[in-house]
């Protein structure tokens, strides 16, 4: 039966996989906004990854209103896949045990791929809470970036990071691709979670859905924020080694899928977090043969191949780049700071994001 054809005769259903490894201080939060879902069709699944804390037991408390899957530690891979082998719905939302839902987060969800048959994902801005679920206000990815949609193939195999993309806990996949993309390899040694939501947009179109559907926590352990707001090198190039993982499975993917890929196309971003390593450290440097001016010239490369932003973001990139490579150390901090952080320059952003409309 055809997707269109199922959505006229029973709605689809939606899959909540909360995935956790001692989160047990957000864990029932996070089950609770699942279980608090407006849209009936809904069932909770709750993987636990080994973990060493009493997570078991905020677990068992919930009784049959969930799906427990206890197993021992494997990683993240290890954890998608016991959650996908006992999914039986059409939609799939991955929820980090840290995270929470909006409470009509899966009926907005459901009606986009009912009313778009065919989706690959849909994907949705977070709100940010701090440890204590408290919301700072920021947004998640922040409101002035539009969020990609439609298809994004051809973005995804040649500038998958810089195409702006809400946390795991921000994506609903189509059970259909997240299984024809199972099982995780265990020893894949970019992270599950970056695989799934970056893959994925290479088998099919793409929704978003331009409002907080999600609650995003930001409690200081997080693989993906800082430790403070300020630059940590060891971070970057933490950072760095995972996309450069992932780019490669990005392209191992989409081979497999018979696109045509470049192996000189690189994200934007990307170079400039190498260029910001390289600049900064470069004794611990991640990445082997990288130099300074060979990275201005693949941020030029970068930016000359970009589709879908006008000459001033190029321009503005790739001007960045230049001073950072050729200004003084002290100097070339603050740019990278200016860089990563863009709170630091909301300003430019705007009158950056007015260009790219005209």
């Amino acid at each position: 039966m055809s997707a269109a054809a199922k959505s006229e005769a029973t709605p689809l259903s939606v899959d909540v996989i909360v995935d956790n490894f001692n989160y047990a201080r957000y864990l029932e939060a996070a089950i609770e906004s699942a279980l608090a879902q407006t849209y009936a069709h809904t069932s909770v699944i709750v993987v636990d990854d080994g973990s060493t804390d009493n997570s078991k037991e905020v677990i068992a408390a919930f009784g049959d209103a969930i799906l427990p899957v206890l197993k021992e530690n494997g990683g993240q891979s290890s954890a998608f896949n016991a959650g996908l082998e006992h999914a039986r719905g059409e939609i799939v939302i991955f929820l980090d045990a840290d995270d929470m839902l909006l409470p009509f987060a899966a009926e907005r969800v459901a009606a986009t791929f009912e009313a778009r048959p065919g989706l690959a994902k849909a994907h949705y801005r977070m709100e940010v809470i701090d440890r204590d679920g408290r919301r700072t206000g920021e947004v998640k990815p922040p409101v002035h970036i539009r969020l990609p949609e439609g298809d994004l193939r051809e973005a995804t195999a040649r500038f998958a990071f810089d195409l702006a993309r809400p946390p795991t806990s921000g994506n609903a996949f189509a059970a259909s691709v997240l299984k024809a993309m199972a099982p995780l390899p265990p020893a894949r040694p970019s992270a599950a979670d970056w695989y799934v939501v970056y893959s994925s947009a290479l088998f099919g179109p793409v929704a978003a859905i331009d409002e907080p559907l999600g609650l995003y926590r930001v409690h200081g352990s997080n693989w993906y924020e800082p430790s403070q707001p300020s630059l940590e090198l060891e971070h970057v190039r933490k950072t760095i080694v995972r996309m450069e993982r992932a780019r490669r499975h990005l392209r191992e993917v989409a081979t497999q899928l018979g696109m045509a890929v470049d192996a000189h196309d690189a994200a934007m971003c990307e170079i400039g977090w190498r260029a910001i390593s390289r600049k900064l450290d470069a004794p611990r440097h991640p990445i082997e043969g990288d130099t300074l001016p060979g990275l201005l010239a693949a941020g030029a490369h970068a930016a000359r191949r970009r589709f879908d932003v006008n000459g001033v973001m190029k321009l503005a990139f790739v001007s960045w780049l230049a001073c950072l490579v050729l200004t003084p150390r002290r100097i070339s901090w603050w740019l990278s700071e200016v860089f990563m952080f863009p709170e630091r320059r909301r300003g430019l952003n705007t009158w950056l994001a007015r260009l790219h409309r005209r």
